[in-house]
C-alpha cells in the first residue's frame, strides 16, 4: 500500500515538473524586465530560442495576433530586441536621465520581420570609476535598475567589482592580519575604485563589518541577475597589488609604488618571482570562489595603473606569471586590461597569451592608441569612450567621431583584432544621447548615418517627433555634441564650480573651461528645444534634457560675467566688479533653484543615497562623509593643494547654493578689500571646504511653484536673460 501511495507521489511530482516546464519560456528574466519597467508590454511578449548567425549574436523581431515575438540566440540577444522593440515601434525609453516609458495607445505592429546581427562578440560597459563616482552608494533596487537597462542595451560583458571588500578581508585574515590592519587597508564607499586600481589604501575608512557583509551579499545578487540577463561579470583579479604593510610582516620582494595624485600612499607591488605570490594570488582565488563562485571568466586588474613603477620587475615574465595563476584557479579566463596613457606596456603584453587578454581601449573620443600600437600588439581589444571624468555636468559627446572611429577600426589592418565596442564613463548620470548611440553602435555592421540616427533617437527619447526639437538637437549635433579635433578630458567645466582665483583656465586639474563650439549657435538651439515644452510637459526624459540644456546655458553665460569680474580687478574699477560680481551671485542663485527641480541636479539625491547606503549611524556617518569629500577635495587632510580638488565638482542645487556660493563671497569680499587698501589676507577655502565636507545634514530641496519656475525661466532663457541685470 505504501509502495502504491509513493508511485503516485511520484508520478504527481513529475506531472507537476513537466506543466511546470512546458509553461516556462526562454529568456525569463528579459521578460521580467518589461514586468518591472513597462508592465503595459509585459503580456504580449513572446520569446523563442534561435542559433546564433555564424557565431554571432541575433535577435528577430515580428508581431500577429497581438503578440510580439521575439526570437534571440542569447538572453542579451533577447533583451537588446526587446530594446529595439521599445525604441523604434513603441518610441519609448529607459535611461540613466528620465525615462519615458508611458504605455502608448496601441501596441504598434511589425509589418516586416527584423533581423539584426551583432558584428562583435562584446559590447562592454563600466570603468572603475563609474562604480564610484556613479555607484558608491548603490542598493539592489539600484543594481536592478542598472542592470536592466545594461541588458535593454545588449551589454554582455560589465565591469562588477563590487564585493571585493569580503575577499581582500578573507584574504588578508589567512596572511595573519587583525581586523584593524585590514581596515587600513580597505578604501570607504566611494573610493574603491582608486583602492583597487592600486592608486590608494584605506582612504575614505574604515568600514564595518555589517557594511562588508552588506556588500558580499548585493554582489552575489548581481552575479546571479547578470548571468540570467546573458551578461559576464568582470571581477577584480589579483594582479599584484599588496597592503604596503604586508613587508613589514613577511620578507618579500616588493617594488614601493610611491605616491598618486593627490599625495596618496599606493599599495606595493609584489614581485610575481617571488615564492609568496603564489600564496598570495591562490590565498584571493580562493576566497573569490567561496564567496563567488567558480563560474566566472573575465579578470580586470592592472599593474602600474596611471603612474607607480616598474623598475626592478621583468614585465613579460610578471605578467605570464599573473595570468598563469588566473588560469590555474579560473581555467579559460580572460585578463581584462585598461587602455589607459601607456598601459598596458608593450614589454607587459609580450607575456601574455593573447588569446585570453582582452584590451579596453578607454579614451576613444580623442586618441587612437589601437592604431598607433598595432592593434595593441594584436591583442584583442574593445573601442569605447569615456566622454565624462568625474560625473561632472557638461552637454558634451563627440558622437560622429563615436560613428566614424568604430567603422575605421573595423576596417583597419587591425580589424580582426576588434572585438566590440563599450562606453567606460567615469561618471553614467549624463548625456544619456553618447550612451545610447554607442552601445547602439554594437549592433550595426555598417556605418551609422548620425543625422538620421538622432532623428529616431529623438523620437523615442521624447515619445514622438516635433519640428522645434528636430531642428534643435541638428544646432546641438553641430555645437556641444560636435566632434572637433582637440584633446579633451569631459564636457567644458562650469566657471560656478571653481575654486575662486583670478584667470582661471580649468576647475579641476586636467579639465578645461574653454567651449570648442560656437555658444550663441548652442543657446539658439536651447530656445528651440524650450519652445516645443508645452507638448512635452509629462515627459521626463524630456524635462531632464530641459532643465540640463538651460543649466549649460547659463553656465556659459556665466563665463561672460566672470570675464568682466576679471577686467574690473585688473582695471582696480570697484563699482565695476561690485556690479559683474552682483550678477555672478544672482546666477549662481537662479541656477541652483532651476537644478531644484529635477533630481537628477540635486546633492540630496547622492546624500540620501550615502544615508540609505549605511547600516548603522556611524555608517551613515561616514558615507555622508564619502559622498561629500568626493565632490570636493578628496585627498590627504593636510593638502590643502590637491591636484584632486574639485576634480569631481558638481553643478547641482545644494552643491551651487552653499560651498560654491560660499566661495566666491569670501572671494568677491577680499577683492573689493584688496581694492579698498591695497592688501588683503586671502580666504582659506580649503577650511571652508572642510567644514562643509563634515556637515552631517541633507538640506530640504527648495520648491517652486510653478509660476516661480516659469518666470525663473523666462528670465534664463530670454534673449538677454540675466545678462539685463534681472
Amino acid at each position: 500500500m505504501n509502495k502504491i501511495l509513493i508511485h503516485r507521489v511520484l508520478v504527481l511530482f513529475l506531472l507537476m515538473l513537466i506543466g511546470m516546464t512546458a509553461r516556462s519560456e526562454p529568456y525569463d528574466e528579459v521578460k521580467r524586465i518589461s514586468s518591472r519597467r513597462f508592465p503595459w508590454l509585459a503580456g504580449n511578449l513572446v520569446f523563442k530560442v534561435i542559433p546564433d548567425a555564424d557565431g554571432n549574436e541575433v535577435f528577430e523581431l515580428s508581431s500577429g495576433k497581438g503578440r510580439v515575438m521575439i526570437s534571440a540566440s542569447s538572453a542579451s540577444a533577447a533583451a537588446e530586441g526587446l530594446n529595439w522593440y521599445l525604441k523604434y515601434y513603441c518610441h519609448r525609453t529607459m535611461s540613466h536621465f528620465g525615462d519615458n516609458l508611458s504605455a502608448p495607445a496601441r501596441l504598434p505592429e511589425i509589418k516586416n520581420k527584423v533581423r539584426i546581427v551583432s558584428p562583435y562578440q562584446y559590447r562592454y560597459a563600466l570603468n572603475y570609476c563609474t562604480i564610484s563616482y556613479s555607484m558608491s552608494f548603490y542598493t539592489w533596487k539600484d543594481w536592478e535598475r542598472e542592470l536592466d537597462w545594461m541588458a535593454l542595451n545588449g551589454v554582455n560583458l560589465m565591469l562588477a567589482p563590487v564585493g571585493m571588500e569580503g575577499v581582500w578581508q578573507n584574504t588578508l585574515r589567512k596572511l595573519g592580519y587583525t581586523d584593524q590592519e585590514i581596515a587600513g587597508f580597505i578604501a570607504g564607499p566611494a573610493f574603491g575604485a582608486w583602492w583597487l586600481m592600486g592608486n590608494l589604501e584605506g582612504w575614505g575608512g574604515p568600514v564595518s563589518q555589517q557594511t562588508i557583509d552588506q556588500q558580499v551579499l548585493l554582489q552575489q545578487k548581481i552575479i546571479k541577475r547578470m548571468k540570467q540577463l546573458g551578461i559576464e561579470p568582470v571581477m577584480h583579479g589579483f594582479y599584484g597589488m599588496i597592503p604596503s604593510t604586508l613587508k613589514n610582516k613577511q620578507t618579500i620582494k616588493v617594488i614601493d609604488q610611491g605616491l598618486w595624485a593627490g599625495g596618496f600612499k599606493r599599495p606595493d607591488f609584489l614581485i610575481p618571482e617571488d615564492p609568496y605570490f603564489d600564496k598570495v594570488a591562490n590565498t584571493y582565488y580562493s576566497e573569490m570562489k567561496k564567496l563567488y563562485g567558480e563560474d566566472l571568466h573575465f579578470f580586470g586588474g592592472d599593474p602600474f595603473h596611471e603612474g607607480g613603477t616598474s623598475k626592478g620587475a621583468d614585465l613579460g615574465a610578471s605578467a605570464k606569471h599573473i595570468q598563469k595563476l588566473m588560469q590555474q584557479n579560473y581555467p579559460g579566463s580572460t585578463w581584462v586590461l585598461q587602455g589607459w596613457q601607456q598601459n598596458p606596456a608593450n614589454a607587459l603584453l609580450e607575456g601574455l597569451n593573447k588569446d585570453k587578454t582582452l584590451v579596453i581601449e578607454l579614451f576613444g573620443e580623442n586618441t587612437n592608441n589601437w592604431e598607433k600600437r598595432h592593434g595593441y600588439e594584436n591583442t584583442p581589444f574593445v573601442w569605447s569612450n569615456v566622454s565624462n571624468f568625474g560625473e561632472k555636468n557638461g552637454i558634451y559627446g563627440k558622437l560622429q567621431r563615436f560613428a566614424d572611429e568604430v567603422y575605421r577600426a573595423k576596417g583597419s589592418a587591425y580589424g580582426s583584432f576588434l572585438k566590440g565596442i563599450g562606453i567606460i564613463p567615469e561618471g553614467i548620470y549624463n548625456n544619456p544621447v553618447a550612451f545610447d548611440m554607442m552601445l547602439e553602435l554594437g549592433w550595426h555592421a555598417e556605418h551609422v548615418n548620425l543625422k538620421k540616427w538622432i532623428g529616431s533617437y529623438t523620437k523615442y527619447r521624447y515619445g514622438k517627433s516635433d519640428p522645434k526639437i528636430d531642428q534643435a538637437w541638428a544646432l546641438l549635433l553641430e555645437t556641444a555634441y560636435s566632434s572637433p579635433e582637440v584633446n579633451q578630458e569631459g564636457p567644458s567645466e562650469s566657471i560656478f564650480c571653481a575654486r575662486p582665483a583670478i584667470d582661471i583656465k580649468s576647475v579641476s586639474s586636467w579639465g578645461t573651461r574653454k567651449r570648442n563650439y560656437d555658444v550663441a549657435r548652442f543657446e539658439d538651439a536651447v530656445r528651440m528645444f524650450v519652445a516645443a515644452g508645452k507638448e512635452f510637459e509629462d515627459v521626463e526624459s524630456y524635462q531632464t534634457d530641459w532643465v540640463d540644456f538651460i543649466r549649460q546655458l547659463q553656465a556659459n553665460r556665466a563665463d561672460e560675467v566672470y570675464a568682466l569680474m576679471m577686467t574690473s580687478i585688473k582695471a582696480k574699477n570697484a563699482e565695476m566688479f561690485k556690479s559683474s560680481s552682483a550678477k555672478f551671485r544672482q546666477m549662481m542663485l537662479q541656477q541652483d533653484s532651476l537644478l531644484s527641480t529635477s533630481k537628477y541636479f540635486s546633492v540630496n539625491r547622492w546624500l540620501q543615497q550615502a544615508v540609505d547606503f549605511g547600516g548603522t549611524p556611524s555608517d551613515k556617518e561616514n558615507a555622508l562623509w564619502n559622498a561629500r569629500t568626493q565632490i570636493i577635495f578628496w585627498g590627504p587632510d593636510d593638502n590643502p593643494k590637491t591636484e584632486l580638488h574639485d576634480y569631481a565638482h558638481k553643478e547641482w542645487a545644494g552643491v551651487l547654493s552653499t560651498i560654491y556660493l560660499s566661495r566666491w563671497d569670501q572671494f568677491i569680499a577680499w577683492q573689493l578689500a584688496v581694492m579698498k587698501s591695497g592688501n588683503a589676507a586671502e580666504p582659506d577655502y580649503f577650511k571652508t571646504e572642510n567644514e562643509w565636507v563634515k556637515t552631517p545634514k541633507l538640506d530640504p530641496p527648495k520648491l517652486l511653484t510653478k509660476k516661480e519656475l516659469n518666470g525663473l525661466i523666462k528670465r534664463m532663457v530670454g534673449k538677454e536673460g540675466v545678462m539685463q541685470g534681472h
